[in-house]
């Protein structure tokens, strides 16, 4: 980036353009007399500014904005604040301005240069002082030290509805300024001048706020002041014009005061100019010049949109090539934005026929870029510069040569719309606009002698000179939107096709008669179906009132001239097997009421009649295919044609069927060998019987047996001809097809059934047993297959009594026919939960039916149940993982009814509580076994809350949040040092804003937070310390001095923890030496029995710290004899807990069983709340056991590391909360 200038400096001589901006000097009066002035770096001098302007102004003057007194720094957030809502009229707001200006410019203008500041995102402040005696550039750089880029947005960037009009606000806002001070302020050399410097020292900082907004700002104050100038020409032309008038008047009729006061007011008005040229000067080569080549694209875009701008509103000044030339650099630009505003921007100029001849030698110099551009990657630059190109070519033919144009015609045929469709308005322009001044005469005759008679030849002409592409459905789409008089023209080329040439007229070729029609067919298909081809389209929009009555017009103007016309066609060109295919297509888009309101029946016989004979005469596949559509379009129920049709069809399928009857008994028959001719002619009829059969149903004509027959002679002879199979394959195929189609509801059910069955026999389970050599019999049902068996599930299994039509005799109200309605559809659910328990299928797709869990308890309440059991044995983390797969699905269903400002004691959000609340007790009690399935499903339920953020900004609380007042219901299966690690994970999720928010939308954090805290903020990674710290352990008074250091006693080790400890100390390549515990007590105690989830260490595991000395031989045998005994202390201690324990549940086994249902099977943390409050208890049965203890003091760090040591842990859940946070 160039280095501007710290300030604008222009000084008297500078009172008009350089010569690079090419502003002329009018009648060189560049020299203003007895106005001295001379702006010093854009600001007035500490001794100037307090004065203020027409003589109103002190330092101390009232400050007021409003109607409110405003202290320094409290006006221009005001300022800011109402042009950020932009509610107020900007007009109003820029008159307080002024008025306050007007009482005292150094305050006004101090608020005017802070309000840019603040617009920049920048929080600092220009106090009065910083005013008074710093420079620009000083005052800069202690804002930019000021300045808060944390986070990298700034108003012009901010998203959110309180941001999307600050743009448009803020430039109106200078605009609406220079409008209102352009008679008097803006000359007073002092606010100008300062806010001029000011965004010049801006748009040169390194700070991309300053400079984007400062360079904003400096192009609309740009713009604002060429009107302005516009108007001051406009004035000085008039002032001329009248001094003239005045001037050449006789002597006696003179009035020379006038004259006098004439040129007093030019010499004004040119003054005046000569000050904003000034200006203008200052701007451009101050802040344009380097800035539209600056780094950010939406800088250079600011820049080129204005100078277009510049050129269009005052041409007389700027539209010459000394500004052409930026334009024309800048669209090379790497970005597309660029690009694109500088396309627009000529547009803009080209559109003018007047400014023509002053774009000459742009258009000269730049054709060829503007050329390449027609295949820019970006399609919004593409299509601009074919407008641009159209454009030109109104301006002038002669501009664009032949390969320029053939350049852009090529594009009719893109992909991409709206460029084709660019493309085929340049076309249309090019070779369709113009004119025959003799077809004046004719413009009201039809037909062949229409004057659309030659455009359609030219369009037919284009189409085959074409070599690019062969698709007339995307060249009539290009040119739908500008050329649908001529596209529509169906009686001109029906004529063309069907009338004879004029004397002198040369008639259309073979190749050009089936381009026509193809064409014509594609108008037609258009104007139907009112959507472009495949491949241009995103789909079927939905048509307004108007489109549907053009629609309805279109359709009913093409059967009333086709429904006579086609039938003549057909007879013209029915040997013409792709001519004959096209038209075929026709009556796919008629209105068939018309053939009765119209008493069109004779033209419908007729085609009838030319459909047979095309039938008889062709062999061709895509001909009977055609037929065979026809017949299926006009063979509509709905209509009155019907039966007419059917009949017809009816007679042509029993003539084929008895003909192939016929012939095939000839062909088959033994002892002779069929010729080549007896071959052809089954072959033939079977092929018009195939084509039929593929569209209409023919099983009464009972076509299976006879191909049955013929396949069956053909692989026992082994002699048939290869397209006679292919085509009785084919023919059986589609009988089969019809066949599927009628099978009924039950026999879904049954099909269901197999499947389920086939699925289950051909999975992995075949295998089993030593059967490997089965493996090549595996079937794995794809996603698109399991997909279907779901959806199955949940459209048969999960409805509502009432809605089942499946029972044996029909009646709903018979109560056994519910309940063997009710039993089938048991049956379904446990053939497809059978899949997922032997993962024939994803277990994710359990998820539907878990959710059912409960509004279809008393149904299938057994089976979902035995089902999330029999998952978890299998895969806890994926059972978890489907669990709140579930949860979510209900909730975003819940979203998709109510929205998101759904009330949360709401039966729905109620019910989905409930729901989780019943899947956390199918854990259990058994912390340890379900560790890892509840972290992880705790991080796929905080990952789901905070997913998706509010687009309102951060002070709202993202859309997802309330399901965290669903996930609450598992934080009570958490064990206490996992909650911390789960706590841990959430704050990766929160802002420092969230955790201080209070209202009630946040209370789902809040509640889930304190759901984490509650027991988790003991020291999770000292077990021993934690009992210490509780005070549960009685001491022995009668201790015992210890003679020497003692290790730290093991609270508990489990089976699969010492198999896993002996694994990792096979496995560790350093030599079997444990780390010395550093004790700094002598004193030795024996822990309390601990609850499983205390007794679980090391989850976090250290790596260990290799400066510390290993241990001696002697001390390490001593080490493992005291394991030994701690672990035999602690299984006596464990016998004595689990009669405890059984005693309590015996007592509370009442309690526990409220009620009968298979519900209540689940509330087993009843028990578990008991044991909790009965710790006590348990504390009682240690009151009598005298163990030796010790205080131990180790440092947290190496307690953690030597804990890992002694007892790895084969779980870390701060892993899995880290896999997704970076």
């Amino acid at each position: 980036q160039s280095a501007n200038p710290e300030v604008a400096k222009y000084t008297e001589s500078e009172t008009h353009f350089s010569s690079d901006t090419d502003f002329e000097d009018i009648e060189g009066k560049n020299q203003k007399q007895g106005k001295g002035k001379t702006c010093k770096k854009g600001k007035k001098g500490p001794a100037e500014k307090g004065k203020s302007g027409n003589g109103g102004g002190k330092p101390g003057g009232p400050n007021r904005m409003n109607g409110h007194h405003q202290q320094n720094g409290v006006e221009n957030m005001m300022l800011f604040e109402v042009v950020k809502m932009g509610k107020s009229a900007m007009q109003s707001v820029v008159d307080d301005w002024i008025e306050s200006y007007k009482h005292d410019r150094d305050t006004a203008l101090l608020d005017l240069i802070n309000f840019f500041i603040q617009c920049s995102g920048c929080k600092g402040v220009v106090t009065a002082e910083m005013f008074r005696h710093m420079q620009n550039s000083e005052i800069i750089r202690k804002m930019t030290e000021e300045f808060d880029e944390d986070s990298g947005d700034y108003p012009l960037t901010m998203a959110g509805p309180q941001w999307k009009k600050f743009k448009s606000s803020f430039c109106e806002f200078i605009g609406v300024l220079v409008r209102q001070c352009q008679y008097s302020i803006i000359y007073d050399e002092y606010m100008m001048d300062t806010v001029i410097s000011l965004l010049t020292g801006l748009s040169d900082s390194q700070v991309r706020a300053f400079r984007h907004t400062s360079t904003l700002a400096a192009m609309k104050l740009m713009t604002a002041l060429v009107n302005v100038a516009l108007n001051l020409s406009i004035n000085m032309d008039n002032t001329q014009r009248q001094y003239e008038a005045e001037r050449n008047k006789i002597i006696g009729k003179r009035a020379n005061d006038r004259l006098e006061l004439l040129l007093q007011k030019r010499k004004e008005l040119q003054e005046n100019q000569d000050e904003i040229e000034n200006m203008m000067n200052a701007i451009f080569k101050g802040v344009f010049v380097h800035r539209y080549r600056d780094a950010i694209a939406e800088i250079r875009a600011i820049c080129i949109e204005e100078i277009g701008i510049w050129m269009k509103m005052y041409s007389d000044a700027f539209l010459n090539d000394s500004y052409l030339k930026y334009v024309g650099w800048t669209m090379h630009d790497k970005q597309g934005e660029v690009r694109l505003k500088c396309l627009t921007a000529l547009q803009g100029l080209y559109y003018n026929k007047e400014l023509n001849s002053k774009l000459e030698l742009f258009t000269s110099r730049f054709k060829d870029r503007i050329v390449s551009m027609t295949l820019d990657k970006e399609y919004d630059v593409a299509v601009q510069a074919i407008k641009l190109l159209t454009l030109v070519l109104q301006s002038s033919e002669e501009v664009l040569t032949a390969e320029d144009c053939e350049n852009v015609y090529h594009l009719v045929y893109s992909a991409h719309r709206p460029v084709a469709v660019a493309a085929g308005e340049f076309l249309y322009k090019k070779l369709f606009s113009r004119r025959d001044p003799e077809d004046d005469g004719i413009l009201k005759r039809r037909g062949r002698q229409s004057p659309n008679a030659n455009l359609v030849k030219t369009l037919v002409f284009f189409f085959l000179e074409s070599e690019l592409h062969e698709h007339a459905a995307y060249l009539v789409d290009s040119m739908w939107d500008c050329a649908t008089d001529l596209l529509k023209d169906w009686e001109c080329m029906n004529s063309l096709l069907l009338e004879e040439p004029l004397n002198g007229e040369e008639p259309l070729t073979d190749r050009q008669e089936s381009a026509l029609i193809e064409i014509m067919l594609c108008t037609i298909r258009q104007a139907a179906e009112c959507h472009p081809p495949v491949g241009r389209g995103t789909g079927k929009r939905v048509l307004t009132a108007k489109e549907k009555k053009t629609q309805l017009d279109d359709r009913t103007k093409i059967t009333e001239l086709f429904a006579v016309a086609l039938p003549q066609l057909l007879a013209k060109y029915s040997v013409d097997a792709e001519k004959v295919t096209n038209l075929l297509q026709l009556p796919q888009y008629f209105d068939l009421e018309i053939y009765t309101t119209g008493r069109l029946e004779k033209h419908l016989d007729a085609l009838l009649r030319q459909i047979r004979d095309i039938v008889e005469k062709h062999t061709d596949i895509d001909v009977l295919e055609a037929c065979s559509k026809t017949y299926h379009a006009l063979c509509n129920e709905e209509f009155t044609i019907f039966n007419r049709v059917d009949i017809a069809r009816s007679q042509l399928i029993d003539e084929l069927a008895d003909k192939f009857n016929r012939l095939l008994e000839d062909f088959l028959q033994e002892g002779e060998e069929p010729d080549e001719d007896d071959a052809y002619q089954v072959l033939s009829t079977l092929k018009r019987i195939t084509a039929f059969h593929n569209a209409h149903d023919l099983s009464r004509w009972d076509l299976f047996g006879c191909n049955y027959k013929l396949l069956k002679t053909g692989i026992e002879n082994g002699d048939m001809p290869e397209q006679i199979v292919i085509h009785a394959l084919q023919c059986t195929h589609y009988v089969i097809l019809w066949q599927l189609a009628k099978v009924t509801e039950s026999s879904s059910t049954k099909a269901f059934t197999i499947l389920c069955d086939v699925l289950m026999i051909f999975s992995h389970q075949i295998m089993t047993g030593g059967r490997d050599m089965l493996e090549p019999l595996v079937y794995t049902p794809d996603s698109s297959l399991q997909s279907e068996l779901l959806s199955f599930i949940l459209d048969h299994v999960f409805i509502d009594q009432d809605d089942d039509n499946n029972s044996a005799d029909g009646q709903q109200d018979d109560e056994a026919s519910k309940i063997e309605a009710l039993h089938k559809r048991r049956n379904l659910l446990a053939a497809f939960c059978k899949l997922i328990v032997y993962t024939v299928v994803e277990m994710n797709t359990a998820a539907d039916i878990f959710k059912q869990y409960m509004k279809y308890y008393n149904d299938y309440g057994d089976i979902i149940k035995e089902t999330m059991s029999k998952t978890r044995q299998i895969d806890k983390i994926q059972c978890a993982k489907t669990l709140i797969l579930s949860l979510q699905q209900l909730f975003n269903e819940m979203i998709q009814e109510n929205g998101y400002n759904f009330d949360r004691s709401s039966p729905t959000f109620s019910g989905i509580k409930e729901l989780a609340r019943r899947f956390a007790l199918t854990f259990g009690l058994d912390q340890l076994k379900t560790r890892e399935a509840i972290a992880m499903l705790h991080k796929d339920g905080i990952e789901f809350a905070f997913k998706e953020p509010n687009p309102q900004g951060e002070s709202h609380p993202p859309l997802n949040l309330a399901f965290l007042d669903i996930l609450s219901e598992f934080s009570s299966k958490l064990l206490r040092q996992d909650k911390r690690t789960v706590y841990v994970y959430l704050e990766k999720f929160m802002t420092f804003q969230m955790s201080l928010r209070r209202e009630d939308v946040w209370l789902p954090l809040m509640s889930y937070r304190n759901s984490l805290l509650a027991g988790g903020d003991d020291d999770t990674m000292s077990v021993i310390s934690g009992i210490s710290s509780r005070g549960s352990t009685v001491r022995n008074k009668k201790t015992k001095p210890a003679t020497g250091k003692r290790k730290v006693p093991e609270a508990e080790e489990s089976s699969s923890s010492d198999s896993m400890w002996l694994n990792r100390e096979q496995t560790m390549h350093t030599p079997v030496m444990m780390q010395t515990p550093q004790l700094t007590s002598t004193i030795m105690r024996e822990p309390k029995r601990l609850r499983p989830e205390e007794s679980y260490m090391g989850v976090y595991p250290m790596q260990p710290e290799h400066h510390q000395a290993p241990l001696d031989y002697n001390t390490q045998v001593t080490w493992m004899l005291a394991q030994r005994q701690q672990e035999e202390a602690a299984r006596q201690q464990q016998e004595r807990a689990a009669m405890n324990y059984v005693k309590l549940r015996t007592n509370l086994q009442h309690a526990i069983r409220r009620g009968t249902s298979l519900m209540e099977d689940d509330e087993e943390p009843i028990v578990e709340d008991v044991m909790m409050s009965s710790e006590g208890r348990i504390e009682d049965l240690n009151e009598g056991m005298d163990f030796d203890t010790m205080d131990i003091d180790l440092p947290p760090s190496k307690n953690r590391r030597e804990r890992t040591e002694l007892k790895p842990d084969f779980f870390d859940p701060a892993s899995i909360m880290d896999e997704s946070v970076g």
